[in-house]
């Protein structure tokens, strides 16, 4: 791995870090402001409030002009055909300053997939739609019985004709009532093995026979959902790729969302921020017992692992950047990265004692808006998330270490 930039990598990086200065909206510049309460509170593109509205659409202008939108993307599909590198630079530096991503997980997760292996009609169809935000999408994999075991899912789909009829059931699916279409996995062949019976289907959240529940999360926030098929009809020709290999689709989009280039600079922000403000005099009322050595010490070891993340997303985009796929690799960086998380939450409100009880961003008395407090709930979800630590370990031991499996 090289660790400097090039000379055209660093001049891609002063284009980015201008374009940054000039265009971001303040509405969206670090620290999160009081009436945006929560660590989500850059959800933006369901944000209606006015003031929001015109930050989002002047935010996605502007990375539109620079075909930014999905950096990723080969050009010929609306991106912006930057080499892994460059992309890696680009969020770096978007993350520098918490601007908020565009695109979701359609621009993230689905549009590399569909890139690869879906139909040019599907390509047509979807991707720029996607681009765009004229259609956001929410993603069913896994189920009540099937999360670590994602290929125990039992969700079916029976071929009638032109049409796959569905019935089944989707726990975690987030952003359902909020999404347009989802994209999800089904079994479509019982009696084969089970990550040789699966298919990837495109369906209309709209579409008769689908419903969904909310499920409140531990920070009262509504995320996530259950959601429920039943007889839901669904086009053959939204099938992404071949009929029971859709198992081997979902696992290139997996790889897509563990690659995690900009999770160590998000926690290097977040523990700078409390760094500073406990060099404040208000830091300094509130926050005694950071001046212990244990917790001086604690705060020392996150940054510290923050360079450790930092160079496991490194090593995962320089073998990008050698036509390689991460694999082990990016598991490798996932699971340190979501428990370096939820780590960095907890050290940040042990720094601030009695006053991490206070949740309420907009009070006076909560230092730093409560983001440590509302970020040590929020992230419980993180180890789960995107493949549970456990599924991860699995991974590397098997596919990185070579060991048996059990």
């Amino acid at each position: 791995m090289d660790w400097n930039d090039s000379s055209d990598q660093a001049a891609f990086r002063a284009d980015v870090r201008s374009f940054i200065q000039e265009r971001l909206p303040d509405y969206y510049r670090y620290p999160v402001p009081a009436d945006q309460p929560g660590v989500h509170a850059h959800d933006w593109q369901f944000d209606f409030k006015p003031q929001a509205r015109a930050a989002a659409q002047a935010w996605v202008d502007a990375l539109a002009e620079r075909r930014w939108v999905a950096p990723h993307w080969p050009a010929e599909y609306g991106g912006g055909g930057l080499t892994p590198m460059e992309q890696f630079i680009l969020s770096q530096e978007m993350a520098q300053v918490a601007a908020p991503v565009v695109g979701g997980s359609g621009v993230k997760m689905l549009g590399p997939t569909l890139i690869i292996h879906g139909s040019e009609e599907q390509k047509r169809d979807f991707l720029p739609k996607t681009l765009t935000a004229e259609i956001a999408w929410a993603q069913g994999y896994s189920e009540p019985g099937a999360g670590s075991d994602l290929a125990s899912l039992q969700t079916r789909a029976v071929r009638d004709g032109d049409d796959y009829v569905v019935n089944g059931q989707k726990l975690w699916t987030s952003r359902a009532h909020k999404a347009d279409w989802i994209f999800l996995l089904v079994r479509t062949d019982p009696d084969a093995p089970k990550h040789r019976g699966i298919s990837f289907l495109l369906m209309d959240m709209k579409a008769t026979g689908l419903s969904w529940r909310p499920i409140i999360s531990a920070g009262w926030e509504h995320a996530t959902n259950e959601t429920f098929y039943e007889d839901v009809r669904v086009p053959v020709d939204q099938r992404v790729g071949e009929e029971n290999r859709g198992w081997y689709v979902a696992m290139t989009l997996l790889d897509h969302e563990r690659s995690n280039i900009a999770g160590a600079v998000d926690q290097r922000r977040e523990l700078a921020a409390l760094i500073d403000y406990l060099g404040t005099e208000e830091g300094r009322a509130r926050a005694r017992v950071a001046e212990t050595p244990s917790v001086r010490a604690e705060i020392t070891d996150r940054y510290l692992e923050t360079e450790v993340l930092f160079n496991f997303s490194f090593r995962v985009i320089s073998m990008q950047s050698a036509g390689q796929v991460p694999n082990y690799e990016a598991s490798t960086s996932k699971l340190f990265g979501s428990e370096l998380t939820q780590k960095t939450q907890q050290t940040g409100m042990k720094a601030f004692g009695l006053y991490a009880h206070l949740w309420d961003a907009a009070d006076a008395r909560t230092p730093l808006s409560g983001q440590f407090t509302q970020g040590s709930v929020h992230s419980i979800a993180s180890t789960i998330a995107g493949g549970t630590s456990e599924i991860q370990r699995n991974i590397i031991a098997t596919r990185g270490l070579g060991l048996p499996r059990g």
